[in-house]
């Protein structure tokens, strides 16, 4: 059979309640897959409990995805996926999330077979290693209780599922560790003509920053996204990318063809989604899905503490409340929708952990945006969203003091900070009285000289930033929706003044138009130090089940496994200590393969 040749095996109510598996997973993102993947390589049963409705892993349901996007009004991060008020997703503030502030943590993910890769940017750079130990080093958030080395072989497991393209000697230079002569699966993709004009004239810049002497540089981002194959990968045995998910043979992914609508979905699928690690576990025979089906409790032993079943809600209409109720069994359980549900879930089910620590410390990577006007065409809206950036900030002694970032420069123009280019029409038939000829010149000269920066600043764990539950408020099948309370620190705040002084020094580098503006009615408006600034979340959610050295500093152990339940696993970003600088979707995958091992060795000794 072809490799990307998928079997999706949906079961019924009936046949869960007549079942045992050998694994119970909710949620189908990429944790969950890479789990069920690697459990039933292994000859284990496996099911996974989804959400939302079952859409086949075909061309034709991603197209339909694809033409519910083109079709959207409103071309935001969940726009490509229909509404469902019975798993609901977070998109706009206050739309799913009860915020108690005193800060707005917004953003989103989606709830839909494949997770949040359904819609993720697809920049996947590992952590740095001084990341794993931010509190012993720099007396701030959390450590790790393993270290970058213990989780390097992991990492290649991430970057081959994947399929990453990027350069090594580039990601070095910044700090990242590798083993002697490694090399990505696939080239990285190249800089765009925005990113080569930015360069000309900001590399080599010298800034100041706490008293160190930094250099700037651009370097391209690794991303998980099929470009050309690296002929020195694995002793010269070429990486083959994936195709794309498929019930028919299709043996060679198509590669980036520069859409810049890539986020939130790329038309052409050469961008990595979880369904890709689905398709494979499907070829096993051995996993099952059940649809429409919201866990809801978490059921254990009050002898043992030990799981014995996942209770779900299945409803056959998403717009309706009505549903019947059910119940999962097996011999393992794993928790692998986010870091936001888990602990949902888990405080719905009145576990709290030993530690009192479920749902705390959530973390995100909150955006400072800063925009311009290049001097000259620079061909914006060509490419993924990002290519370049800057990785400069990413270490530092400064890090005793403020936080660690990193600044992405963006092809896809204003988008993010002010809704172009729909905005950029707006303004010129209504202010500008443009019309026929006037108007495309006039909206092509805007348009492709536009420059965003984004400064993804790092926000250690602090146990006061927190997801918690309410009776309050509800979805309309009855479960919780997460209340959130979250707060950004000094220690932060002073890197958000900090990129801004940046943004300046690099745009008069350019001779960039600064159009920069904060508006004070936005909900994520703050000020600091005087000056006005707003954020955007970065969709990075994490720590609210954190790994640690005991029960009694965390929730979960070295291997993501609960120390009160030692049957239930709790995977993804919620188990991480910290986040660094850097995307978390490789990490929460290369911790997936890790606690997949540990499973294999529960199961075999059960």
């Amino acid at each position: 059979m072809s490799k990307n040749q998928t079997f999706v095996k949906s079961v019924d109510c009936q046949t869960v309640s007549e079942t045992v598996y050998d694994a119970v997973i909710v949620g189908s993102g990429v944790a969950g897959a890479i789990v069920a993947k690697q459990l039933s390589e292994q000859g284990k049963r496996i099911l996974i409990i989804e959400a939302t409705p079952s859409k086949d892993l075909s061309i034709a349901g991603f197209q339909s995805y694809v033409d519910h996007f083109y079709s959207a009004t409103a071309k935001d991060a969940n726009s490509p996926y229909p509404s469902n008020p019975n798993a609901l997703s977070p998109n706009n503030i206050d739309d799913y999330f009860q915020e108690l502030g005193p800060m707005k943590l917004g953003g989103s993910y989606t709830r839909i077979t494949g997770g949040t890769t359904m819609h993720w940017e697809a920049k996947t750079p590992r952590m740095l290693p001084e990341d794993f130990q931010l509190y012993s080093r720099y007396g701030q958030g959390l450590d790790w209780p393993i270290t970058y080395e213990e989780l390097m072989p992991y990492y290649r497991k991430a970057e081959y599922e994947i399929g990453v393209c990027g350069d090594v000697k580039e990601q070095e230079s910044l700090g990242v560790i590798f083993d002697e002569g490694y090399v990505f699966p696939m080239e990285k993709l190249p800089p765009s003509y925005l990113d080569e004009k930015v360069r000309e004239k900001i590399d080599g810049t010298k800034v100041e920053l706490a008293g160190e002497t930094l250099t700037l540089g651009l370097t391209t981002f690794p991303q998980g996204r099929n470009g050309v194959p690296n002929p020195n990968y694995d002793r010269g045995n070429v990486f083959v990318p994936d195709g794309v998910t498929s019930e028919e043979p299709i043996e060679y992914g198509e590669r980036c063809q520069g859409n810049a609508n890539c986020v939130p979905i790329c038309p052409v699928q050469a961008k990595y989604d979880a369904r890709r690690t689905l398709g494979k576990a499907f070829q096993t025979g051995r996993v099952e899905m059940l649809n429409q089906s919201v866990a809801f409790r978490v059921e254990t032993n009050p002898e043992n503490g030990r799981v014995v079943g996942i209770h779900y809600k299945h409803y056959e209409d998403p717009d309706s409340p009505q549903h019947t109720t059910g119940v999962a069994k097996g011999s393992l359980f794993v928790l692998a929708t986010n870091a936001v549900e888990n602990a949902r879930l888990m405080l719905a089910s009145e576990l709290p952990s030993t530690s009192g620590l479920m749902g705390c410390h959530l973390m995100d990577h909150p955006f400072l945006l800063a925009w311009g006007l290049m001097p000259e065409v620079t061909g914006t809206m060509r490419g993924p969203l990002c290519t370049s950036g800057i990785g400069t900030f990413r270490k530092g002694a400064f890090r005793h003091q403020q936080s660690a970032f990193a600044m992405d420069i963006h092809n896809d123009g204003w988008g993010w900070a002010t809704g172009s280019p729909y905005t950029e029409v707006v303004d010129a038939v209504d202010n500008k009285n443009k019309y026929g000829q006037e108007l495309r010149q006039t909206l092509i000269s805007r348009i492709s000289r536009q420059l965003l920066l984004a400064f993804m600043c790092e926000l250690p764990a602090d146990r006061s930033n927190r997801v918690t539950i309410d009776p309050q408020f509800k979805d309309q099948l009855g479960n919780y929706r997460p209340v959130i309370s979250f707060n950004i620190s000094d220690y932060c705040l002073k890197t958000f003044a900090y990129a801004r002084y940046i943004s300046r020094l690099i745009f008069q580098r350019l001779g960039v138009e600064d159009y920069t503006h904060y508006d004070k009615s936005d909900p994520q408006y703050f000020t600091y130090a005087g000056e006005g600034y707003f954020y955007k979340g970065g969709n990075h959610f994490s720590g609210t089940h954190v790994m640690g050295t005991t029960k009694n500093n965390s929730v979960v152990n070295s291997k993501l496994r609960s120390w009160d339940h030692e049957n239930l696993y709790l995977v993804g970003a919620g188990s991480m200590p910290s986040i660094g600088s850097s995307n978390t979707t490789l990490t929460l995958a290369a911790l997936s393969f890790l606690a997949s091992e540990e499973m294999l060795k529960d199961l075999e000794t059960k």
